[in-house]
This record gives C-alpha cells, sequence and structure tokens, in this order.
C-alpha cells in the first residue's frame, strides 16, 4: 500500500459529471524522493528544507544519498512486488482518478474543552433547579473500586492528534503540479502536513470479492 507524503492546500469546490457539486480537499502530493528502501516500508522525504536548519548528522545523510535535505520524513508500506531505488521519486501520478485513499494526518488543535464540547456529554438538568448544567458531576465510587478509572472521559486538551480519514475517492490528479483533489475533508489545518496511501479497506474488499 505504497504512499506519498503531501500538504493541504485547502478546500475547493467540482463539478461532477452529473453537475452536482462535490466538496473536495486539494493536497500537493509529492514529489518524494526515496531515502531508504527497507524489507517492508519505504522511507520518503518531503518539502524542500534550509540546510542551516539541519544539525550535521542530518546533512550528512542528505550527502550521502546525493539528494536535497527534506523537511518532512514517514515510512509508507511497499508494493512487496515492485522495485525501487534510493533517489528515485514517487509523485502525484502513483494515484488515478476514481480509486480510494486513506489520509493521516494531526487534527487541528483546539485547546482546553470541556466535556460537553469534547466528548458530546447529554449535560445535566436545565430545570428544578439544577446547577450541573455542564458540570462533570460524579466520577468514582465509594469503596469499590475507589478510583477513577484509566480513560475516563474528562475535560481536557482536544484536538492535536494523530487522525485516519479512510476511503476518500480521489477525484482528480494534476500530475504537472503534483496536486490531487479527494472528495471530503482531511485533518490538520492549511499547509499541514499529510500522509496519503491507497485505501486498505477498499482493497481489501477486491480482493475478496475476486476469491
Amino acid at each position: 500500500m505504497v504512499g506519498l507524503i503531501g500538504k493541504k492546500i485547502g478546500m475547493t469546490q467540482v463539478f461532477a459529471a452529473d453537475n452536482s457539486q462535490v466538496g473536495v480537499t486539494a493536497i500537493e502530493a509529492g514529489p518524494c524522493p526515496i531515502l531508504a528502501v527497507k524489507e517492508k516500508n519505504l522511507q520518503l522525504g518531503f518539502d524542500m528544507a534550509k540546510e542551516s536548519s539541519l544539525k550535521k548528522a542530518q546533512l550528512g545523510f542528505y550527502k550521502k544519498l546525493n539528494i536535497t535535505p527534506r523537511k518532512v520524513i514517514s515510512e509508507v508500506t511497499r508494493e512487496p512486488e515492485a522495485e525501487y531505488k534510493v533517489g528515485e521519486e514517487l509523485k502525484a501520478d502513483l494515484f488515478t482518478e476514481g480509486e480510494f485513499v486513506d489520509v493521516s494526518g494531526i487534527s487541528i488543535g483546539k485547546g482546553f474543552a470541556g466535556g460537553m464540547k469534547r466528548w458530546n456529554w447529554k449535560g445535566g438538568p436545565r430545570t428544578h433547579g439544577s446547577t450541573s448544567h455542564r458540570r462533570i458531576g460524579s466520577i468514582g465510587s465509594t469503596t469499590t473500586p475507589g478510583r477513577v478509572w484509566k480513560g475516563h472521559h474528562l475535560p481536557g486538551h482536544m484536538g492535536n492528534v494523530k487522525v485516519t480519514v479512510q476511503n476518500l475517492k480521489v477525484v482528480k490528479v494534476d500530475a504537472a503540479n503534483n496536486v490531487i483533489l479527494v472528495e471530503g475533508s482531511v485533518p490538520g489545518h492549511k499547509n499541514g502536513y499529510l500522509v496519503v496511501t491507497k485505501a486498505k479497506k477498499k482493497a481489501h474488499k477486491k480482493a475478496v470479492a475476486k476469491k
């Protein structure tokens, strides 16, 4: 399930074949040079970096490969039967219009949030003198277990976590500019980095259907 590192450009709209409007996200996908070829994965780089911003060990790594330094490094699962070479560039034409992809990124951070916003709590009574409209309420017990269970939903930091949106349809591929349009929204803010891979579940369904 090979993929690319990309950058979220923003959202827009396009017209489908039936003249209906489709909301899409534009993603700058590649070019991504291959930095290392491993048994199951490919190590890719993306987005040019200034040499002054890198440490000597990082500069030495790129000079050894004879590749311009990159800001972002990530690994994707390689195609087992395909052949890859260090320095080879993977571009947006890796994807085709109509296929489905999985997009991973860091969601937008929303700071501290209460339980109702963070976990969609119903809230307390709003009438009959209740003062616990949006409060936490009881979160533990007396003797058994006598503590708060780990993972209990409480107010806290919301967002800024890795999120993967699956099975997004590729609406258009602009190979010349290394831009793809995918139907729907993807995690993260504008100019945020993403990892776009071919959809695992859709591919699995096709394999099962052939059997």
